[in-house]
């Protein structure tokens, strides 16, 4: 009797673990905490220390412990010399007769390290409110169950009701550590003045690199910039769903029941992703060049009486980075779409066919719209890739031919435009500020497209 007890009051201990979370709040805890729950705001994890969660409390006190030496010994002074960005220039003097040198200040590794302590100081302070609230947790489910859990429990509970929570914390670690971080840096150097003229002391300058983009003159200006805007999104347009239909049209007449050597052909198209794209866009560049392969063989063979411009005129450059792009793309698009057409719902097909429906009626009822339905989230994120493509813009062509004014070229993209101002001509500042504006394009496109589509209206599946 007294072991089917224990039992049952270690289930209900269990279920008191499944409390919403909403009643642990930094509210709750300072207005309902007793002392221990009210010093955890100062000191972390005494209150759980004092619930007899020692691992736990000492966990969360080493982390608070760490936070201060950090910040006394690092954070502090990186956040001062944040809004500085140092003056010190770089000294030398003879010391023995050998000069010894003092490398001054570096404004890249203080924007760096203050944007680091900034970040870090956020994290702690979600930390710290977890904390905090986990202290107040202790308090109530000692009150209400005689106990709080003990760290096994706790571990149990990260391992299995909340096994997201374990699974995601690496993988949002390296999301904010390589993506978000950078990202923020980035937008940071936009409001400097880091150039060639400034390459280890700069200073914030404000709005004044975007001030550019509505110019007439200096290295970037409003047309410019909207030259190159408009080919980037009529380039990543082409780029995306030729290689979109094309590909649909040779996947399906593979998938024909009356073609034959399926495999056959599916091998051979998926040789050019077996090729390295860079290896293929370098070969590629130099057959269509003015003495290039491809202009000898069709004057020796006496079709042309000169070499074709295929990176020297600027339509003639632009058709034929969107053509090579189909011969690179077309391949992955056939390979998404076969998986999907092997899928497709029989019954609806059998529907369809009893009801007299014709081919072409079954492509657009029933086919495209799955396809489209199925393949919206890839074609964003493709459509995304193509507006980022640098490989085939600046292996192929090199954004090359006639200037758009003193940096851009008619081929160039928003991604080889500030690759140009960041290794070629060192101005980061406005490689960064564009940068900003293709992000905001990216995020302006791929959300409207995808908040309008099939896929997440119907969430719940394909109709």
């Amino acid at each position: 009797m007294e072991a089917k007890v224990s039992r049952r009051s270690r289930g209900i201990r269990r279920k008191a673990d499944y409390i919403p979370p909403s009643r642990y709040t930094l509210r709750a805890a300072a207005a309902q905490g007793d002392i221990f729950t009210r010093l955890s705001f100062l000191i972390l994890g005494l209150g759980n220390m004092a619930r007899k969660q020692i691992v736990k409390g000492l966990i969360f006190l080493a982390v608070e412990i760490a936070y201060i030496v950090y910040m006394v010994l690092a954070g502090g002074p990186a956040l001062n010399m944040l809004m500085l960005l140092g003056w010190r220039t770089q000294t030398r003097q003879k010391i023995d007769g050998y000069w010894h040198y003092d490398a001054g200040d570096n404004s890249v590794l203080l924007m760096v390290a203050g944007i680091s302590a900034v970040f870090l100081t956020i994290i702690f302070i979600i930390f710290w409110s977890y904390a905090v609230r986990s202290a107040y947790k202790a308090q109530v489910l000692e009150q209400e169950e005689g106990r709080a859990p003990h760290f096994a429990q706790d571990v149990r509970m990260l391992t299995n009701d909340n096994a997201q929570v374990a699974l995601m914390a690496l993988p949002v670690a390296g999301i904010l550590a390589f993506t978000v971080l950078p990202t923020v840096i980035m937008m940071c150097i936009a409001f400097t003045n880091y150039d060639s003229d400034h390459v280890l002391l700069f200073d914030w300058v404000g709005f004044q690199n975007f001030g550019q983009l509505f110019a007439d003159t200096g290295a970037v200006t409003a047309n410019q910039f909207v030259s190159v805007l408009i080919w980037t999104l009529v380039w990543a347009f082409f780029a995306t769903f030729l290689n979109f239909f094309f590909g649909m049209f040779i996947a399906m007449v593979i998938n024909r029941r009356t073609t034959r050597l399926k495999n056959f052909w599916r091998a051979v198209f998926s040789l050019s992703i077996a090729v390295p794209q860079f290896v293929s866009l370098l070969v590629i560049n130099q057959m269509l060049q003015p003495d290039g392969a491809v202009n000898r063989l069709l004057e020796s063979w006496g079709w042309i009486s000169g070499p074709l411009p295929f990176f020297t005129d600027a339509t003639w450059a632009r058709v034929t980075v969107i053509i090579v792009n189909l011969w690179v793309g077309i391949p992955f698009t056939i390979m998404q779409i076969t998986g999907i057409l092997q899928n497709l719902p029989a019954e609806q097909y059998e529907a369809a066919r009893l009801d007299g429906a014709n081919w072409w009626q079954t492509f657009t009822q029933i086919t495209m719209p799955y396809l489209i339905f199925v393949l919206t989230p890839y074609l964003i994120t493709t459509f995304t890739g193509n507006v980022n493509n640098f490989n085939v813009i600046y292996l192929l062509s090199g954004g090359n031919p006639t200037p758009v004014g003193d940096t851009a070229g008619q081929t160039d993209l928003l991604i080889t435009w500030l690759y140009k101002f960041t290794v070629d001509r060192g101005d980061y500042n406005l490689g960064a500020v564009i940068g900003i504006f293709t992000f905001i394009t990216l995020a302006i496109v791929s959300l409207i497209t995808y908040r309008n589509s099939a896929s997440y209206k119907d969430e719940g599946g394909f109709r």
